[in-house]
């Protein structure tokens, strides 16, 4: 199997555009904007939501974004951080995030569990876009 290689500085420039990809993300989530968070997607998208529904294609996640995104946010919020980028291929992604649930002034919420997803991203038009989809609840043993 080969691989395809991409030189440091590249590098560095990808996981910064990635990383402001997670930010707008945290940013439509926290601010209750699901027209901001659709768009981070891929018009054939997959996600599957941290209680397991797969949503297929960028018009079914914004049915369910709209309708379960306003007011959700109004006892507490989550932040987003990403802690690891796996470049596939230089357009492509596997992307690690660490979603921790705080209070609206951003203070952590003891006793639940963060988030764990996986975002496989692709580059497209000098965009990355949000592709594949999985966010896992962290249970603690």
């Amino acid at each position: 199997m080969q691989t395809t290689q991409i030189d440091e500085t590249a590098r560095a420039t990808e996981i910064e555009a990635i990383k402001g990809v997670i930010a707008t993300l945290e940013h439509a989530q926290q601010n209750e904007l699901p027209g901001e968070f659709v768009s981070l997607f891929r018009a054939d998208a997959i996600w599957t939501t941290g209680h397991g529904r797969r949503l297929t294609g960028r018009d079914e996640i914004s049915e369910f974004t709209h309708r379960v995104l306003p007011g959700a946010m109004k006892e507490s919020t989550a932040t987003y951080e990403v802690v690891h980028v796996l470049f596939i291929r230089p357009d492509v992604a596997a992307v690690k995030v660490r979603q921790r649930p705080v209070t609206l002034d951003g203070r952590p919420i003891e006793g639940q569990n963060e988030g764990s997803p996986l975002y496989v991203m692709a580059k497209e038009d000098g965009r990355w876009l949000l592709t594949a989809c999985q966010n896992t609840e962290v249970l603690d043993s």
